[in-house]
Parts: structure tokens; C-alpha cells; sequence
């Protein structure tokens, strides 16, 4: 579904490179999990891929099944199925997210929305995020807390149904209760829709025992050093990433 070949992307207004040469390949259906120190381009690949007017892919290509999405505009990667639960969301003042939802659904569809099915699948959402009936008739995000913030992501993602998705430290700011019922939100929609892939950014493995992984990679220095399994985030939960320091850079699974 999705193939990252030999990027390297740099923030415009400072002209720094942040990534380089980066591939990575995730195919229908895997979940994969990028772990790493601060600073080490892991939020920016999340930027790139959505296609952020902050960051500029200078080199290498980014493929969704097959078709080169470099030069698309943020909302036609989304309407491709390209969905980014962001670190820190924003806050919309003045557009409720009952209507942030309705809108997104038509422009991604390009169909008139059915309101009883629309209501429907909302309300079951809600419900399964324990998130209380009239929050969609508030301003998104605004006055939410972190943890709301987080869940009104995952709200996203079930309403707007995403074939690619990226979470960027979703975890983050959430208590015990909270990052259990996102997990087990994301857990059911990839029951629900198995040729949907998911990249997980995360610092901590915390959120990668709630679920099932295909591939662990680690980050640093803007490029992925090293790939392999769950085990291999338990390793760093136990040694920490100085352990990579000395790891040569080798190839990510194709």
C-alpha cells in the first residue's frame, strides 16, 4: 500500500535536512511501529507523508498502491485514504466536530451523506470511545484535554474510514483507562477493515502490547537503523537507545 523509497525531506524555512534516504514499505493490512529518541525525524516522516507545506520531500518518492503521491495536496492524500492522528491536535474554534465530521465524510466519498446512517455510526463510535453524546456539538478540541483530544482522533478514524494511518504518539497524555480504550478502538477497526495498514510513531512501548505488530523500527539520526519485532521494543525498554548507537543501518522489510 504504501512505499517510502530513499526520502530525504528538509524543513523549508530553515532549510535543514531532517530525513535521509529513508525506505520503508508497508503493505495491505500491517501495522507497523517506528520508535526512537526525540529529534530524530520521526514526527517529520508523519508530516511528509501527509504532505505538510512545512516539509519538502527533496529526494527519493512516496508510493500509495503503486502511484507516486509527492505532488498531491494534503486534502487529496486524505481523500486517497491517508489519515494522521497528530501529537498535538488542533483546536478548531467555530466548526463543531459534528460538522467537521459531515463535511470530511462528503469531500472524501464524494457522495451526498445519508444523516440517519451518518448518526448512526457517530453515535457508536461515541459509545465505544466512552465519550459522552454531546461532544460532537462542540468545537473541536477546544476546551478538550489531552486525553479527549487523543480519543477525537480515533473518532476520526472510525468515522472517516482510512485505508493508510498514521498515529504520531497517540499514546501520549493518555492515563491507563484512556490508552486502553484507543487501543481497543483501533484494535476493532482493524478487525473491521483488514486491508487497512497503520504506522505507529511512538517513545514508549506501552502502547505496542495493546497491539499487534508486524515490525518494530527505530529511528535515528533520520534514517531507520534498525527493523524487526516486538522483541526488539522490549529491547530498548530495557537498554534504552544508546544500545543502537552502534548499529549499522540496514534494510527495511520490502
Amino acid at each position: 500500500m504504501i512505499e517510502i523509497k530513499n526520502i530525504s525531506v528538509k524543513i523549508k524555512e530553515e532549510d535543514k535536512l531532517v530525513i535521509h534516504d529513508l525506505s520503508l514499505t508497508i503493505k495491505d493490512g500491517e501495522v507497523h511501529a517506528i520508535m526512537g529518541p526525540n529529534g530524530t525525524g520521526k514526527s517529520t516522516l508523519s508530516k511528509a507523508i501527509m504532505g505538510h507545506y512545512k516539509y519538502e520531500v527533496v529526494a527519493g518518492d512516496i508510493l500509495m498502491d503503486g502511484e507516486s503521491i509527492k505532488k498531491l495536496e494534503v486534502n487529496e492524500r486524505a481523500k486517497k485514504g491517508i489519515f494522521l492522528g497528530m501529537q498535538d491536535p488542533t483546536v478548531i474554534d467555530g466548526v463543531t466536530n459534528s460538522e467537521l465530521l459531515k463535511n470530511a465524510k462528503q469531500e472524501i466519498t464524494g457522495e451526498h451523506i445519508n444523516y440517519f446512517d451518518f448518526i448512526k455510526t457517530v453515535d457508536n463510535a461515541l459509545k465505544n470511545l466512552e465519550f459522552e453524546e454531546g461532544m460532537v456539538h462542540r468545537h473541536v478540541n477546544k476546551g478538550f484535554s489531552g486525553g479527549e483530544k487523543k480519543k477525537n482522533e480515533i473518532l476520526q478514524l472510525k468515522v472517516l474510514k482510512p485505508k493508510f494511518i498514521i498515529l504520531d504518539e497517540i499514546d501520549s497524555g493518555l492515563d491507563v483507562d484512556s490508552l486502553r480504550i484507543v487501543c481497543e478502538n483501533i484494535n476493532q477497526y482493524l478487525k473491521e477493515n483488514k486491508d487497512a495498514s497503520v504506522l505507529i510513531i511512538t517513545h514508549y512501548p506501552r502502547i505496542l502490547e495493546y497491539i499487534k505488530l508486524d515490525y518494530v523500527h527505530i529511528m535515528n539520526q533520520g534514517t531507520i537503523k534498525k527493523t524487526g519485532t516486538m522483541e526488539l521494543a522490549k529491547e530498548i525498554e530495557k537498554l534504552g537507545y544508546h544500545s543502537i548507537n552502534d548499529i549499522r543501518e540496514n534494510d527495511s522489510n520490502e
